[in-house]
């Protein structure tokens, strides 16, 4: 890999570290762009885009190689203003404790619970970061970010609570999901989602999974306390400037060229390596990137809505993040929801989503955005998903033509008693759902996130969406080991003091699962019963 061969401890660039980190960008340098109105800076790490990713790798890089410098590139004025926004998602620690698309049902009647189980291990790692951030200061008052909610899943009918019995069967002797319950009782129904009981036929069977050990997540508080740190530590931040082009040097840096978009001021950054966190905005900048590895791919925008409560009545009758069933044939993005939050330290409510469709990768991006991103490697993938995504457009189609009334419909298929004066329509955050390559299909659509790397390790970039935020340190760790793989090696030490499960499969392993959680549950507020004390560290042999 090229980095290792000019890697030296606190000397990327061949000069002391220490001084980098707070003048990196008042360095000029040479750069084999002609620009001659640009400012020439240098960095050891771009960060594009200042959501959930960039922060999380930034403040794992603070920690695992305090002497690189870094800066931030956001084109918005603020940190976590796109899809980290608390509003412009669902704020689900995404465990797959209650989401019914991790667990699909076997032709034999049986319930798959492979993908259930690796999202669950991915939560427990960023849970443990967390904590971990909390001890050394890094992150501050847990309750402004994380706080104990209960995640259900919901269905009615009875073949759907048939299937509901077979998904606790199947999961509640798993390590990771202990004390499940399986409810199918109504008087119980009722006294845990009062809200949820008003009005409702009890002659149609209900049943519930119910899972104390969930949490509400604003990701926006998270993002701000992580950039915050990054800033304190040395980082560069720059609001309100925008990275329109990358280019890669004869010698494996990369050339940032950014605009201030207040002033139009041009900016001209070379740097070793480069992170595109930029959400929707990922896929044009790693296509100009040039790598390979973004060949192919495509994307496909879907905007969000959701139904926000404004009566604090209802507000106060439901304490849970209820997730239902998707409709026969529909995405996984069509799992309706009725969620608690919890943002500004005060109680909220939201039932969603509503899809919608607009041409934009960004909410606050432009309608060029999708034409623009078709290109001549990823024209058929493109093409092959229209094809055969007939279910997706079909749900697309019926969502936009969905009326106020339809919406409430919807919502009272979890709120019999729900009235539109109660609830008002928020515009949550643009997804962009990836295309890949797919042999003999032209493409297929992903419902996920994927990490595209260089081969050479100088950049790297997330794409796509659920379970998204929830698995940031997970996949951060995927790019370092990715792009970074000799240094990796000598980060493992200081990883494990992070995250004591690293490289151990929790639910496998009974009795770190129980430190581990105990420790993040004290140390993130999250159970007032829990007993430890001290971060516990998975046994030194334990592979990384």
């Amino acid at each position: 890999m090229w980095l290792t061969a000019h890697l030296r401890p606190g000397n990327l660039f061949g000069v002391t570290q220490q001084a980098d980190a707070r003048t990196a960008n008042d360095k000029e340098v040479d750069s084999p762009v002609s620009n001659q109105n640009a400012v020439e800076t240098k960095t050891d790490v771009v960060l594009v885009g200042a959501g959930i990713m960039s922060a999380t790798l930034g403040a794992l890089l603070r920690q695992l190689q305090p002497d690189w410098s870094i800066s931030t590139f956001e084109r918005l004025d603020a940190v976590a203003a796109e899809s980290s926004d608390p509003w412009n998602n669902a704020g689900t620690g995404h465990s797959a404790l209650c989401e019914l698309n991790y667990t699909p049902e076997n032709p034999d009647g049986t319930v798959d619970i492979k993908k259930a189980v690796n999202v669950n291990e991915q939560f427990q790692v960023s849970r443990q970061f967390w904590a971990h951030a909390v001890e050394q200061g890094i992150l501050t008052q847990p309750k402004e970010f994380i706080n104990p909610v209960a995640h259900v899943s919901f269905v009615h009918g009875e073949a759907n609570a048939k299937y509901l019995r077979a998904r606790y069967d199947a999961l509640a002797g798993n390590t990771l999901f202990r004390g499940m319950e399986y409810i199918d009782d109504p008087a119980e129904f009722t006294k845990r989602l009062p809200l949820m009981s008003k009005g409702r036929d009890f002659s149609d069977p209900i049943a519930l999974n119910w899972s104390q050990d969930g949490t509400d997540v604003d990701f926006g508080a998270l993002t701000k306390q992580l950039v915050g740190h990054i800033g304190k530590t040395g980082g560069m931040m720059y609001f309100g400037h925008e990275v329109t082009n990358l280019t890669q040097n004869s010698d494996k840096t990369w050339t940032v060229k950014v605009t201030n978009t207040r002033t139009g001021e041009k900016r001209v950054v070379r740097t070793r390596f480069v992170f595109v966190g930029a959400g929707g905005g990922a896929l044009h900048l790693l296509q100009k990137s040039g790598i390979k590895e973004a060949k192919g791919f495509g994307g496909f925008p879907v905007s969000g809505a959701f139904l926000r409560c404004t009566n604090p009545e209802l507000i106060a009758q439901h304490s849970a993040k209820v997730y239902g069933k998707a409709a026969v044939g529909a995405p996984p993005m069509s799992v309706p929801h009725l969620d608690t939050r919890v943002i500004g330290n005060k109680p909220g409510l939201m039932f969603g989503p509503y899809a919608g469709w607009s041409p934009k990768f960004l909410k606050q991006g432009r309608v060029t955005d999708l034409p623009g991103s078709v290109k001549p490697n990823n024209i058929l993938s493109m093409l092959g998903v229209g094809v055969s995504e007939l279910g997706l457009v079909k749900y697309l189609v019926s969502e936009l033509t969905k009326s106020e009334a339809g919406r409430i419909v919807d919502l009272r298929e979890f709120a019999p008693k729900a009235q539109a004066q109660d609830w008002e329509l928020i515009t949550a955050g643009q997804r962009v759902q990836v295309i890949r390559r797919a042999k003999g299909k032209g493409g297929v659509l992903e419902f996920g996130t994927a990490v595209v790397a260089a081969e050479d390790g100088s950049i790297a970039g997330l794409l796509g969406a659920s379970p998204g935020a929830s698995t940031a340190v997970p996949a951060m760790l995927d790019v370092l080991e990715r792009c970074f793989p000799t240094e990796f090696q000598g980060w493992k030490g200081k990883l494990r003091e992070m995250i004591p499960s690293i490289g151990v499969k929790l639910a496998d392993n009974e009795g770190l699962f129980d430190q581990v959680w105990d420790w993040s549950s004290k140390v993130l507020e999250l159970d007032s019963a829990a007993a430890t004390g001290a971060s516990p560290v998975a046994d030194t042999a334990a592979a990384v």
